[in-house]
């Protein structure tokens, strides 16, 4: 199972609005066939770990993160080509919370004669595919908030220079779990302000992760990074229903998708911005600021997990925060996140905290 979890990683980024799954097959002691969810989220990892296992299927035991499912979409159920494999046992990490599946693939198997095991290592596979369950059952993304700062925490001097403050080895970092994500997203001030290409750079890939921007009225360059290549690389834009239609109309002949979202309080509503990233098929989000929209995200505890990469230099109370006002009046108010990982990476040092639970 661990090495099906492993397997399944290799997907993460790649299969929305699919979860990222891993198979292995395992036949006399070997491993006959292995998988994971394929680009796009076809086919599931099931499928590509019996095609690889043949006849050697047969009896096998199959380790699988995620339940198989028993609906008919664009291919059969994979709880029906294990059963027609002849697999003689199922183990399973966690059920589907999705309505379509949500225990029916496993009775399909048990009903099939197939033995099934549920549970193993449930705790390391939902916390892989927490973003497809989130989406699931809350209808929003996993969100993960990322600041690369000075020591006091200002992502930028007081002219607004930012590049570098942290050294090669986090920004690669960085681009590496952009790569995990299905989308990256900034706000509007941070994409006028730096015009990013918010792509994954230096590493050989042949896909990118979408990018998002958040911007009430569409006020963006049609000259930068992101409009010369939406053709290229997804560019998804979260406007308020009252931009400019002309706006609009112009984003969209240069290929961009546009999603239309709620107001409240004179800027976008990030509780709707991330519900309408969830309808359009977003499991994992990477959030690289700026100061506004990382506040408002935490203000309305949308941040499950906080990546930080600290360098060591201090830049003082004219730099710009990596947070903007969260208008809080005791610690009490503050939103919590607990440490689970800490390392040196290069010069910098990586600290990534999860959502405080209770």
């Amino acid at each position: 199972m661990a090495l099906a979890l492993s397997l399944g990683r290799r997907g993460q980024g790649n299969t929305a609005p699919n979860p990222a799954v891993g198979c292995v097959i395992v036949s006399g002691g070997r491993i006959v066939g292995r998988g994971w969810t394929q680009p796009g989220g076809r086919p599931h990892a099931e499928v590509v770990a019996l095609k690889q296992a043949g006849d050697a299927a047969r009896g096998a035991t199959v380790y699988v993160t995620l339940e198989p499912c028993a609906h008919h979409g664009q291919t059969p159920p994979c709880a029906q080509a294990l059963i027609d494999a002849g697999v003689g046992r199922v183990v399973v990490a966690v059920a589907d919370a999705d309505g379509r599946v949500d225990g029916r693939g496993l009775a399909m198997l048990r009903d099939a004669g197939i033995a099934v095991d549920e549970g193993l290592m449930a705790n390391k596979a939902f916390a892989d595919m927490a973003g497809f369950f989130r989406r699931i059952v809350t209808g929003r993304p996993e969100v993960t908030l990322k600041l690369a700062s000075s020591f006091d925490g200002r992502i930028a001097t007081g002219t607004g220079e930012s590049q570098w403050i942290t050294g090669p080895e986090a920004r690669r970092m960085g681009h590496s779990m952009r790569l995990r994500h299905d989308a990256v997203m900034v706000g509007g001030g941070t994409a006028r302000h730096d015009d990013p290409s918010l792509t994954v750079r230096d590493m050989g890939v042949t896909r990118q992760p979408a990018r998002v921007v958040v911007s009430r009225r569409l006020d963006l360059s049609m000259l930068g990074n992101l409009a010369r290549t939406a053709r290229e690389v997804p560019v998804i834009l979260c406007h308020g229903k009252d931009a400019d239609k002309d706006l609009q109309k112009a984003w969209e002949e240069l290929g961009a998708v546009l999603l239309p979202c709620q107001v409240a309080g004179g800027q976008l509503d990030t509780h709707d911005v991330l519900a309408q990233l969830g309808a359009h098929g977003l499991n994992r989000v990477y959030c690289e600021g700026g100061s506004a929209l990382a506040a408002s995200l935490l203000a309305n505890d949308l941040v499950d997990r906080l990546v930080g990469f600290t360098a060591g230099l201090t830049i003082g109370a004219e730099g710009l925060p990596g947070v903007g006002a969260l208008g809080l009046g005791a610690l009490s108010e503050a939103p919590r996140f607990d440490l689970v990982e800490t390392r040196a990476v290069g010069p910098d040092v990586m600290h990534i905290w999860e959502r405080a639970e209770g």
